[in-house]
């Protein structure tokens, strides 16, 4: 939620738990600290490919907009990618657009000329530009090669193009195939983001929750913290969801405190499933109770 309906009730100044990619409220982990610091480094050193990859709702999007929010500061030319569905025609246009490049941005010649001399100046003034592409696991093969093309872009100072591939972990398994190891033989930076550990994630909620102004959180108890991570499994957007949804919970009963039996309605309601959750375990029941109590079929021997 965007305005939080609880926000004045606990005293936030706003939503602590905003599914949005916010950088003001990134959890800087060792992990994200080490993925924001390569990528920079990338950048800054000009090294070309770099890969980001972590599972759904580990931060990748949100380690991309603190980068955006860096080569603004640094007034370096930069493109984002963000629906990674394209045809080759369709990125080339994309790209066009986001790089406003003055050509025809429906001819790939037209492009790939304009974008070449944007590279040259932004050189001449000591300057790289930046290529990033979201959610990359989803690029067909023939736009992967055309931005393996794109790498070839350089001088004797290092690569003009700087190009960013983030995604799931589909995408390490497409680059390792045979078809594109000329471009996997290019990436010289992999980061990748892991779900939290339980202190982390404790660190996230009471982080968030004194960005939003609760600096010495009193809503949520050790038995809430502990269970909210091991049912998120340590994924900071599901972190969100949950933790969104039980201070909604909490503001509804008119209480200050949230309690384990309100974080079990909350997941009821989203039809959450997490190991050892009474769903899954009643799923198992169900098919060995159906094994126990199938009647055994007869073996026909050979000739009867």
């Amino acid at each position: 939620m965007q305005n939080a309906i609880y926000n004045a009730y606990f005293g936030f100044a706003e939503n602590p738990f905003n599914i949005s990619p916010d950088p003001e409220f990134l959890y800087r982990s060792p992990q994200h600290e080490e993925a924001l610091a390569n990528l920079i480094y990338g950048v800054r050193s000009r090294k070309g490919f770099i890969v980001l990859t972590g599972e759904v709702g580990t931060g990748k999007t949100t380690m991309l907009e603190c980068l955006r929010d860096y080569l603004d500061a640094q007034r370096i030319e930069f493109a984002f990618i963000f629906n990674s569905r394209l045809t080759p025609e369709q990125f080339f246009e994309m790209m066009a657009y986001d790089f406003d490049l003055r050509c025809d941005r429906k001819s790939k010649t037209d492009v790939l000329f304009a974008l070449d001399t944007l590279l040259v100046e932004q050189t001449q003034r000591g300057r790289t530009c930046v290529l990033i592409v979201d959610e990359a696991h989803n690029l067909s093969w023939d736009v992967l090669e055309e931005i393996r093309l794109l790498g070839n872009l350089e001088n004797r100072q290092g690569k003009l193009l700087q190009i960013i591939l983030a995604g799931q972990p589909e995408l390490d398994r497409k680059l390792d195939a045979p078809d594109l190891r000329q471009l996997k033989q290019r990436i010289v930076q992999r980061c990748s983001l892991n779900p939290l550990a339980p202190e982390e994630a404790t660190a996230y909620i009471e982080t968030r929750l004194a960005r939003a102004g609760m600096p010495n959180q009193t809503v949520f108890s050790s038995e809430v913290m502990e269970e909210l991570y091991k049912r998120s499994r340590g994924i900071p957007r599901l972190i969100n969801l949950l933790s969104d949804n039980l201070l909604v919970t909490t503001f509804a009963m008119e209480e200050r405190r949230s309690t384990v039996a309100m974080l079990d309605e909350v997941c009821q309601d989203l039809r959450l499933e997490w190991p050892g959750s009474n769903r899954d375990r009643r799923g198992r029941s169900r098919y060995r109770s159906s094994e126990e109590h199938m009647p055994e079929a007869s073996v026909p021997i050979s000739g009867d």
